[in-house]
């Protein structure tokens, strides 16, 4: 039990827990301070200095989000002079920035805006030198802008503390200080993997995302190709929000609905892909423990985890399986198995994923993942980038009558759903393993073991009286410490799941931005997110995902058996270790 203590706020006494800052301590009563670089999931920065408040006898303003509150302090957060010294800091912080605010990415959305308009500023009052710095849009996935950096540090300390990736930094002092990747290399030479965390934190535009929606607007209006969306199932747990809509409601033929209005000939979904993904990788892990591979094995779905063990953990690439993700394996399937049945040149097809994830745009480059020479995947836009599409399309989102899912790629299990929340695809796997090792049926098939937020979750499942381990990891802070296990303690784990973002496929980069009310990455919207999946698999009439019909009639006409020599072929892939310039090993990085 803490101890409460006394605190005057604006000469109003209140009761709070002892040990919090004074940011905290408000919070908790009712007044919310301005602030830019604070984030709760991150370590103090105390950079912005808009959080000022007044503590009677301290000589200076005081930055609420580093300073602890004591017994009997007198706080006060609203006095004349305090405005204005924040008011100014806003103003010198907009006199360095762009004046571009209605034609930004983020305007409406942006925390700078809010702020300013929230205190009351009208007009730019100074002029001067700005800083001025050429974009980064090497990335395919994320391009840096500089100029509207407003030195925060949220990404930087993203970067390092949550996802331990350490692909940014400061370089400079002064009015040059810049935030770049190491070496001021390009971000496509970085050791970035393209999680795209850095957007979702950035408070301004300095991160977003590579935007393709013009590119897809052109195919959408191109009468000679056959348009195909597919969507990932984390799409429909958030989309919503991205309309004003509170988080926690799926929208599953919402979303279906409104892709055929925007004009795809045919709307396919990914939890088909992840069924079918179940069906290879559940039969590669019996392939596996029965020493026809190495152990454990480890999950291949997340994009940006597949580029980080390739950097980082080269010599760990014979654990990870062969599989490619649900999005490739179905864009795999709509180039061939589709193209045959409507009797149409693969060329002639273009294959639009809706992924919340903006890692899945460098997947969709990848070279190992064409298929007969084409790209599998032609186009990947964001749950944000299609939100802004049906929007300035005229499409009344809220107000849709949902449609299905278009056949024979169009069907999913309840396993399917559970892929985008982290610990789904090993539930989803459990399912299926657990029968197709034993023959019979798993009967309590929600494995609560392998389910929330925690970083690490470890987990048993007896298979006809083998014992398996298994292990849950999500965001990619948490990844070295597991991968550190497997080099040594190789034997403790058969199987492990990695997602490289906070929460799994629901806190992806590419997902809402989250609205005047919350923070990014907060949990209690990645908790609903989960829910809205979690909704979708207890409603499937089957949830286990060898029970598809449509994915036992495509092995049936089409691939023959898992791990087939086609299956091979179109639905599984190789991976290689890269060397990008300037960084070589994790270790140096941390």
């Amino acid at each position: 039990m803490k101890q409460m203590i006394t605190i005057y706020v604006n000469d109003k006494a209140y009761q709070v827990e002892s040990g919090q800052t004074i940011m905290q301590a408000t919070d908790g009563i009712g007044f919310r301070i301005p602030r830019l670089c604070y984030h709760p999931k991150l370590s103090i920065e105390g950079a912005c200095r808009v959080c000022i408040v007044e503590v009677e006898g301290a000589r200076n303003y005081i930055a609420s989000c580093s300073y602890p509150v004591n017994d009997g302090m007198r706080i006060y957060t609203n006095t004349v002079p305090l405005r204005r010294a924040r008011r100014d800091i806003v103003e010198l912080i907009l006199d360095n920035h762009p004046d571009d605010c209605h034609t930004c990415e983020r305007d409406g959305i942006c925390e700078l805006q809010r702020l300013a308009y929230s205190m009351g500023i009208r007009r730019r009052h100074f002029e001067g030198e700005k800083k001025n710095y050429e974009k980064d849009l090497s990335s395919i996935s994320v391009i840096r802008d500089p100029n509207k950096c407003i030195l925060c540090g949220r990404c930087v300390r993203l970067c390092s503390e949550v996802q331990h990736v350490n692909a940014l930094g400061y370089a400079n002092r002064g009015f040059q200080t810049v935030v770049m990747s190491a070496y001021d290399r390009p971000f496509s030479e970085s050791v970035c993997t393209n999680c795209g965390q850095c957007i979702n934190v950035c408070p301004t535009a300095a991160f977003v995302e590579k935007n393709y929606t013009q590119e897809l607007f052109d195919k959408l209006n191109d009468s000679s190709v056959i348009k195909i969306a597919q969507v990932a199932p984390s799409v429909r747990a958030a989309i919503g929000e991205a309309f004003g809509i509170p988080p926690g409601q799926a929208f599953e033929r919402e979303v279906a609905a409104a892709l055929k209005k925007l004009g795809f000939t045919y709307v396919f979904d990914t939890q088909f892909g992840a069924d079918l993904t179940i069906m290879e990788e559940a039969s590669e892990f019996l392939e596996r423990i029965q020493g026809n591979g190495v152990l454990p094995m480890v999950t291949s779905c997340s994009s940006a985890w597949m580029k980080y063990v390739e950097q980082f953990y080269p010599d760990l690439l014979p654990n990870v399986s062969t599989c490619k993700s649900p999005m490739s394996m179905l864009s795999a399937m709509a180039k061939t198995y589709f193209a045959e049945k409507i009797k149409i040149d693969p060329a002639k097809i273009c294959v639009a994923a809706i992924m919340c994830c903006t890692a899945k745009k460098y997947e969709a480059a990848r070279p190992e993942l064409m298929v007969n020479g084409l790209p599998a995947t032609d186009i990947v836009v964001t749950t944000r980038e299609i939100a802004w599409m049906i929007r300035s399309a005229g499409i009344d989102f809220l107000h849709i009558e949902g449609e299905d899912f278009d056949a024979p790629l169009g069907l999913s299990s309840g396993a399917g759903a559970i892929f985008g929340v982290t610990g789904g695809v090993m539930e989803a796997a459990i399912r299926t393993a657990y029968e197709l090792y034993t023959g019979e049926t798993l009967i309590d098939i929600e494995v609560n073991a392998i389910r929330g937020f925690q970083g690490i979750k470890e987990g048993k499942v007896l298979m006809d009286g083998k014992e398996i381990r298994v292990a849950v990891v999500h965001g990619l802070g948490h990844v070295y410490q597991i991968l550190d296990m497997v080099r040594n303690e190789p034997g403790r784990f058969h199987f492990i799941e990695i997602m490289g973002c906070p929460g799994g496929c629901i806190g992806g980069g590419g997902q809402p931005y989250a609205g005047s009310n919350s923070v990014p990455l907060d949990e209690e919207v990645l908790q609903k997110r989960a829910q809205a999946l979690y909704g979708l698999d207890r409603e499937r009439t089957f949830r286990r995902s060898h029970e598809n019909p449509h994915v036992q009639k495509l092995y049936k006409e089409f691939l023959g058996r898992p791990l087939s020599s086609l299956s091979h072929k179109l639905l599984h892939t190789h991976y290689t270790p890269k060397e990008p310039r300037g960084i070589i090993t994790r270790e140096q990085t941390a």
